[in-house]
């Protein structure tokens, strides 16, 4: 209980200087959405240093106050809220994917789908299957994806943004490395790396809430290319790719670049290399991480381990996540 109204607390500070500087909001139910969303938009913040596993019940409960309010307002005011929903519904289900339980994690990007569609807005439509798209090839549903990558494209129609197809453009590469298809993942990187370059310097709009940039293609080639087996993939672009993201999502990054090191058969700096990763999905108590960690191991089957693998196997040994 102490520590969710901590979180609560952290996420109302980090929320105050915005909230001071909208005067103009004067309507009530448009006030309430922007306080709602900049609350999503503090969790979202706090998950790059905080364990997911101490932030989701605060979500959790941020979302049940969202469904509260929208259950007092008119059908205007649903609509908005039916949005910032959305948009916390997609935090919850990376939440749960960080700590590796997929189940849920599939079941809130759909609520962050369905949310969407309820606000009636085909840019946060597309964006929410575009993640669910996402989570799927980094779960191996090549198929699924690539099928999810195609409903957000219809959603957007003929108005998508040029972040939206640098985007999903990497999301397709992904699913088509997870369905073993190198050719079509290469032609999609190419392509997506070709629009993050011509994006503008301007924010990107939302729901995009980080820019896209050639770093974040090059981090989608390291991880088709693990996914593929392809060494050359993987350690043309790693220097480029960790250099994205946060510590949990730079820890999955450096897995996938141990995987491209045993794929050029470079065991032991395969395994230095995960072992730090390992590090970090240890302090972040992430069950991804783990079980990512765990993938890459399973990879490699030796009769005669070197001392760097050994001592990766007693470290995995004893864990539980």
């Amino acid at each position: 209980m102490e520590r969710r109204r901590f979180l609560g607390g952290a996420a109302a500070v980090a929320a105050a200087p915005v909230l001071t500087a909208r005067p103009e909001v004067a309507d009530t139910a448009a006030g309430q959405a922007a306080a709602l969303r900049l609350s999503t938009t503090a969790y979202r913040r706090l998950d790059g240093s905080t364990p997911s596993r101490d932030l989701v019940e605060a979500v959790r409960g941020h979302l049940r106050l969202i469904q509260t309010v929208a259950q007092n307002a008119n059908v205007t005011a649903r609509a908005r809220l039916a949005a910032v929903a959305s948009e916390a519904a997609s935090l919850a289900g990376w939440l749960y994917w960080d700590m590796g339980d997929t189940g849920s994690a599939r079941t809130w990007y759909g609520s962050a789908i369905k949310a969407a569609r309820s606000a009636g807005d085909p840019l946060l439509t597309a964006y929410q299957s575009g993640s669910l798209a996402q989570f799927e090839a980094h779960a191996g549903n090549g198929v699924e994806a690539l099928n999810r990558a195609r409903k957000a494209r219809r959603a957007l129609g003929d108005n998508a943004p040029p972040v939206a197809d640098a985007w999903l453009s990497s999301v397709e590469a992904l699913g088509h490395a997870a369905a073993g298809d190198r050719r079509a993942a290469d032609k999609a990187l190419v392509v997506s790396r070709a629009a993050a370059e011509a994006l503008p310097e301007d924010p990107p709009p939302w729901p995009w809430v980080f820019t896209f940039s050639p770093e974040k293609v090059a981090a989608a080639r390291v991880t088709c290319g693990a996914r593929l087996g392809l060494a050359d993939w993987v350690l043309s672009e790693d220097v480029e790719a960790l250099v994205t993201g946060h510590a949990k999502q730079r820890a999955l990054l450096a897995l996938d670049i141990a995987a491209g090191h045993l794929a050029a058969g470079r065991v032991e700096a395969a395994f230095a290399l995960a072992g730090r990763a390992l590090d970090a999905g240890l302090q972040y108590r992430s069950g991804r991480i783990v079980e990512r960690a765990r993938e890459v191991r399973r990879s490699l089957t030796t009769t005669s381990p070197p001392k760097v693998m050994r001592n990766f196997d007693e470290r995995l040994h004893d864990v539980h996540l």
